[in-house]
């Protein structure tokens, strides 16, 4: 078997692998598209779940480990016939974005309640879940609940994987074209097909946003969702696409090999073309890279003041590196033969964008994950593994290229000397030189001829190339490395749609921490002085643990009858740590009974609260008393 039949062989193998690998993504995404893990855990709720109350409560809040996005109807409480008994829409109590709130309609019966909610984390993805309570005595129920838009889902993950695809291979096919020199005309079409492939994922995942986080299909969504960060994210990618546009045709009309491209200009000219190019090009690149950023797991959590730049030179160099290398691999299979400094430009290139990768992915996984337990414990933490892995080898194989970059050539060269003899004998002799005629007089057929010499030119240089044992080996391990970044995309696609393993721990002991707490209640004798001063406050701090607290006032006077006040006031303090006061002013719910949602302790131990109770317009007395927060 020749050289050149072993180099079909693998290259047909290679296509066959890709076209495998392929496949294998999309029934990945469209089996693997689950609903993503709950990036915002609910750690308690007032009324608690499975609560039994005397009395119907005024409104009902719930408490989340991190802050949320609420729409108008992210809460709704059911009675026991299926009817809606909310009054006005969700609000966050006091603007704490970590709390969500409704009011409760007046003159509720008796039975059991079901708390149907729905939120958006800071990170994008949307959680939702349902508790019941009841009023009087638990009772049969109508309420039915319906699953989320499994639909919406699989198809908004694959939008995302395709926008992932579009924007690396649009950046790629352009710093190949014009930092490394790549020459082939199909790379325009490739980073035009990128721009449309990440310009339509775009417009789908605009439309699916609303079903994706459980709100209707249509345009009205669409509205409510450009109010969003993740919709303001998408609109301004869009924004920037039309940019990216004009960049492109720019850059490759620059490019071109015909009259009035970068070759017709002087060394000068050219030095400021290219910078002009890198500068817009970058600029854009940076814009785009910045919309993932804004929006998803560097905007939340720990540090994202530093996580956001992190994660745009992270994407950066994943697009140069993997989007130049299908760049490449395009090169080699047709167009102009590419040449060596051209490849030896990129692997430089792609060997500078491994080590920010190295350097961005530790910092990365550090804040995603936050404990070695965590890498094998949480789903998070094995995609990390997994990935992790995928780069050794995708770094391994391109290690292998780069041994064929260097020898690049070199067996092309040593052909050409061993064919120069052959070629100097089949010259024709210079005294028949006379007998062919240097231009045919008609301009048509010269045009052909010309074109003809040409192609032979090209088939013959591409045979040369073909023949070059580097040539083919290089040809080979970038179709290799191709196959293996497609399954690191697809990873990478799932990873950002999973909760970071360091987030499911502090949700689990937040949520913990709550389970095993228990309500602080304190009773606080007063006595103004005044008319009906003498009396008794009693608060209620449920859960009991530090973080987010629902406060309850009751107040009551001597003979235990609920007493009407006109202002009542509470502050915390830990002294220990010198945390305080935190001053809160309870709402008025009812005849002397005060609340406030979303009271912060911020840490375990020894506080002391503060209680000014104001009985007339004169007589007010301020009462102190310490308890002990144990979690």
């Amino acid at each position: 078997m020749t050289a050149a039949t072993t180099a079909r062989t693998g290259a047909v193998l290679a296509r066959r692998l890709c076209t495998a690998l392929a496949a294998a993504l999309l029934g990945l995404l469209a089996f693997g598209a689950t609903p993503a893990a709950a990036h915002a855990a609910l750690t308690g709720t007032d009324p608690g779940n499975g609560a039994v109350l005397p009395d119907a409560p005024a409104s009902v809040s719930l408490r989340f480990s991190e802050g949320v996005q609420l729409s108008d109807d992210s809460l709704r409480v059911l009675d026991p016939r299926g009817r809606d008994s909310t009054k006005g829409a969700a609000h966050h109590v006091s603007g704490d974005t970590k709390t969500a709130a409704a009011a409760l309609q007046a003159g509720l019966p008796e039975g059991t309640f079901t708390v149907v909610w729905k939120a958006v984390s800071e990170d994008s993805h949307p959680v939702s879940g349902a508790f019941t309570f009841s009023v009087g005595a638990p009772s049969k129920t109508t309420v039915s609940l319906s699953g989320g838009s499994g639909w919406a889902e699989t198809y908004y993950d694959a939008g995302r994987y395709l926008a992932y695809a579009g924007f690396l291979v649009m950046v790629g096919a352009a710093v190949f074209a014009g930092w490394c020199g790549g020459r082939s005309p199909m790379l325009r079409r490739l980073a035009g097909a990128g721009w449309a492939l990440l310009f339509g994922a775009t417009v789908a995942l605009l439309l699916l946003r609303g079903p994706y986080t459980g709100e209707e299909f249509g345009l009205a969504s669409v509205r409510e969702v450009l109010a969003t960060r993740p919709g303001a994210a998408l609109l301004s990618r869009l924004l920037l696409l039309g940019a990216a546009a004009v960049f492109l045709a720019v850059l490759f009309a620059v490019l071109r090999p015909r009259e009035g491209g970068i070759g017709d200009r002087t060394p000068r000219e050219q030095r400021d073309l290219r910078l002009g190019l890198a500068i817009g090009g970058s600029v854009v690149a940076v814009g785009l890279a910045a919309t993932w950023a804004m929006a998803e797991h560097a905007s939340a959590g720990i540090q994202p003041w530093l996580a956001m730049p992190v994660s745009v030179l992270h994407l950066l160099a994943v697009a140069v590196w993997l989007g130049g290398l299908v760049a490449l691999a395009v090169s080699l299979r047709g167009g102009p033969p590419v040449s060596a400094t051209t490849v030896r430009r990129f692997s430089r290139l792609a060997f500078g964008s491994v080590l920010v990768l190295v350097a961005t992915g530790l910092y990365q996984s550090w804040r995603g994950v936050g404990s070695l337990d965590a890498l094998t414990s949480t789903r998070y933490g094995q995609l990390l593994l997994v990935k992790a892995g995928l780069v050794v080898v995708l770094v391994g194989t391109a290690w292998i290229s780069r041994r064929w970059v260097a020898r690049l050539g070199e067996g092309a060269a040593v052909r050409a000397e061993a064919a120069a003899p052959e070629e100097k004998r089949v010259t024709v002799p210079a005294a028949n030189t006379a007998s062919v005629p240097a231009q045919p007089a008609d301009p048509e057929r010269a045009r052909q001829l010309a074109h003809q010499r040409a192609a032979l030119d090209r088939a013959r240089e591409r045979r040369t190339l073909a023949a070059d044992p580097a040539r083919a080996g290089l040809r080979r391990t970038v179709l290799a490395e191709t196959a293996v970044a497609l399954v690191l995309l697809s990873v990478t696609t799932l990873l950002t749609g999973t909760q970071p393993a360091r987030a499911e721990a502090e949700q689990s002991a937040a949520t913990e921490a709550v389970r095993n707490a228990r309500p602080i209640t304190l009773k606080v004798p007063f006595n103004t002085g005044g008319p009906h001063g003498r009396g008794t406050a009693e608060l209620t701090l449920d859960p009991g643990a530090s973080g987010a607290n629902t406060l309850h006032v009751y107040v009551t006077g001597p003979g235990g009858e609920l007493l009407d006040v006109p202002e009542l006031r509470l502050a915390l303090t830990q002294r220990g740590k010198r945390i305080g006061p935190l001053r809160t002013v309870p709402e008025k719910v009812d005849t002397g009974h005060w609340s406030a949602t979303g009271m912060q302790l911020p840490v375990a131990g020894r506080w002391s609260a503060e209680v000014t109770v104001r009985t007339s317009e004169i007589d007010q007395v301020t009462e102190t008393k310490t308890f002990e927060v144990t979690r």
